[in-house]
Order: C-alpha cells, then structure tokens, then sequence
C-alpha cells in the first residue's frame, strides 16, 4: 500500500515511544504488537524510537543481526551468549520496515562480517528481502543469511514451541552463527 508505515516493536519501550510517533504521524500506519507478556529490554540501551531509523543497540566484528520485533530481544540474547565463545556480535534493531533505513542498513553490512537477519515473519516480503535489495542495489557484497519463516503453511501453537520449530529460538541462532562463521 503506497505511504503506509509498518512499524515491528521490540519490546514495552518501544510501544511507548512508537504509538504517539505513528499518532502524529500523517497518512496510514501499520504496528505489529506483540502478544503475551511484553518484556522490557531497550530501557538498557541508550535507545530512542525513531520512526524510519534503525538504531545500533551493540557493535560487534564478526557477526551482524539485523532484527525486527521480538527477534531484536533474541539477538540481543545470542549476542550475549556468543560472548561465550569469543564470537563478537553487533545488533542492528530496524524498529520501522516501512519506510526502510537502507542508509543504515547498507553502512553496517558493508563492514566485512556475516550479516544475520532476524524476523517473526517470512523470509518473503519481510525485512531480509528488505536489507537484500538495500545491498544489492548500494553493490554491497555481504555473507548474509535470514532467520525467519518459511513460506508455507504453519503450524499452530504456543510461540516457544512454534520458535524451536521453525528456528527462531536463541539456540537456533547460535547454532546458525557458529556454522556460518
């Protein structure tokens, strides 16, 4: 839908600061609440909404996660845990997918590591077609590899049986980063 702007928050803070935003904001808009308990996470980053803008939460040398919504809380997570193994992980949360932070995008790919993207959607249409068509048309060469789901019909069930499935979980990733790298 041409103007429209889709909004997928990460967590409580990021609901606060992107209802009013989108509120003010002219023309139509489209935000991707989450459901169940709403974890607070951003309050620990010097994080601020900005509609159209991606924000780095960490920086990192080996290893990129671009994320949307709840997957920005299980990169965060991943990032945390690769410390264990002397991975180094940035987190790249894209908060708005429409319009797209390609600038951003494009700056931090461009930086010579594996680019992992991360998305409670499909790898169709979402974010990691998204950040693709940012690199390909900047001619930006980059490992990347999406997180996301699969196109096809899905199973129904409770999310963290539905993110073991279908490897959105934090051990997924994990499992993902180490045999990328």
């Amino acid at each position: 839908m041409p103007g429209l702007t889709i909004v997928d928050p990460a967590d409580s803070v990021d609901i606060q600061q992107a209802v009013p935003a989108l509120a003010a904001h002219p023309g139509p808009t489209y935000l991707r609440l989450l459901r169940g308990a709403v974890p607070t996470v951003l309050d620990e980053y010097d994080y601020t909404f900005r509609l159209g803008r991606a924000a780095e939460l960490c920086g990192g040398r080996d290893v990129l996660f671009i994320s949307t919504g709840l997957m920005t809380v299980r990169a965060l997570s991943a990032a945390r845990e690769l410390e264990r193994d002397h991975i180094d992980a940035a987190v790249l949360h894209v908060p708005t997918i429409k319009p797209f932070d390609r600038e951003a995008v494009v700056q931090e790919a461009a930086k010579d590591r594996l680019v992992v993207t991360l998305e409670n959607h499909s790898v169709i249409g979402g974010l990691a077609e998204s950040v693709a068509s940012s690199l390909a048309f900047a001619r930006v060469t980059a490992h990347l590899v999406p997180v996301g789901l699969p196109d096809e019909f899905l199973a129904a069930g409770a999310l963290p049986t539905l993110h073991d499935r279908y490897s959105l979980s934090v051990a997924a990733i994990k499992d993902l980063v180490r045999r990328e790298l």
